[in-house]
């Protein structure tokens, strides 16, 4: 459009020139003066420094005029500028009446450089400012951009923590109003999440509590009723033994076959304590009752354990105890269930932060992580973890085994 312009404007300006160059040529050739002296004034007028005029008689002898001065030099414009805003050349001929009744014939030719130069000046400065208004709006854009595309990876960054679990981060205020409100409601939704999480952390460590207060009441009601009940059958049955002294041999083979049942399950009874709530564990300590229940594994199943204890573990609060306990109980258990591991090995230590650190690993099959069996052995693992404000992490590959990790602060 400035090209198409710019063309339109010389062309104007070369019309308009002829056109007054014509009007005074027309003008003074009616007046009495020397042709030559008025010419050459024509010439040197600005409003004609674009025209080159010519007059020439009737048997085609050029009027010679004097040179009153030079032009200006004028910077010439690019040459793909001239061609794009040089239209077709303007000449024109016409014959022209003196005043003293002779004919002249007047010769007008346009050259319009000197336009075309004015019009180059003037598209560098039109450009130069479209330029110039350019560039502010780009960098008005970026830095408005820079400081949307900031506050969209904070928030982003902010919910990719709250969706780990992290509730307790804020978002800040922005410079954007509109922002301002996106931050203002998603740090409301973090706060009604946190007070959720410490509500279901609540509910869990006293579903917990009664789960285990629960297996507690179990375990002593079959070692005080089913247990006792037991070991009164057997001795009563041994003592009927001995009163026969083997001479009915129907009575020595039920007596014999009551007592068998009686060592079964009285077996049972005690595995059945063990796994509802074990007595080392309260009277021992936590690293015994993970001895007792590691032996107790090895030998019911065919499965290699090492089990590497550090520091002080024994000085542990009872609810923590419970908690680890109960997680590599869980652990073993999904190990025989799903890993086909040959071998467990089990690390438990308190690190230089002041922090418990729980590893379980196996040399399984593993998994892909994104298909990992959400089952109720690992979400009553990961439970456990949270309800102490702990971290949980599972590492695996497929054929490359599993391993757990667990940090709970002390």
């Amino acid at each position: 459009m400035t090209l198409w312009h710019a063309k339109r404007a010389v062309e104007q300006e070369m019309q308009s020139s002829i056109h007054l160059a014509t009007q005074l040529v027309t003008f003074e050739l009616s007046q009495n003066h020397a042709r030559t002296q008025w010419l050459a004034q024509l010439n040197a007028l600005k409003e004609t420094r674009h025209l080159h005029i010519q007059l020439k008689e009737p048997s085609g002898n050029i009027l010679t005029v004097p040179i009153t001065q030079n032009s200006p030099t004028i910077e010439t414009p690019p040459r793909w500028f001239v061609n794009l805003v040089v239209g077709a050349p303007i000449q024109i001929e016409r014959t022209l009446m003196t005043s003293d009744g002779n004919a002249l014939i007047m010769l007008i030719e346009a050259n319009p450089l000197n336009e075309i130069s004015e019009v180059w000046d003037e598209s560098l400065a039109f450009f130069g400012l479209l330029y110039s208004l350019i560039f502010l709006v780009f960098v008005t854009i970026h830095v408005i951009l820079s400081r949307v595309l900031k506050a969209i990876f904070i928030i982003v960054q902010s919910l990719a923590r709250v969706e780990q679990g992290d509730y307790q981060s804020q978002l800040p205020r922005f410079s954007s109003e509109d922002m301002n409100q996106i931050a203002r409601a998603i740090n409301h939704l973090i706060e009604k999440l946190n007070a959720s999480q410490q509500e279901n952390r609540s509910l869990t460590q006293h579903t917990l509590a009664i789960q285990e207060d629960e297996r507690q009441r179990l375990a002593q009601e079959l070692h005080d009723e089913l247990g006792q009940s037991l070991t009164a059958i057997k001795v009563m049955t041994v003592t009927v033994a001995k009163l026969d002294n083997g001479a009915n041999l129907l009575i020595k083979q039920s007596t014999d076959h009551v007592v068998s049942i009686c060592d079964h399950l009285m077996g049972v009874v005690r595995s059945m304590m063990q796994q509802l709530h074990p007595l080392v564990l309260t009277q021992l300590g936590l690293k015994a009752a993970l001895e007792d229940l590691i032996a107790h594994w090895q030998q019911r199943h065919d499965l290699t354990i090492t089990f590497v204890c550090h520091g002080e573990i024994e000085f542990l609060p009872e609810t923590i105890c419970i908690h680890v306990f109960r997680m590599v109980q869980e652990g073993l258990t999904n190990v025989l269930r799903h890993a086909n591991a040959s071998a467990v090995s089990i690390d438990l230590s308190i690190d230089e932060n002041q922090q418990l650190r729980l590893v379980m690993s196996d040399n399984g099959q593993g998994c892909d992580t994104e298909h990992i069996q959400k089952g109720f052995g690992l979400l009553s693992m990961r439970e456990r973890v949270r309800s102490l404000q702990g971290e949980f992490h599972i590492q695996t590959q497929p054929q490359q085994g599993m391993a757990i990790h667990v940090k709970i602060p002390l």
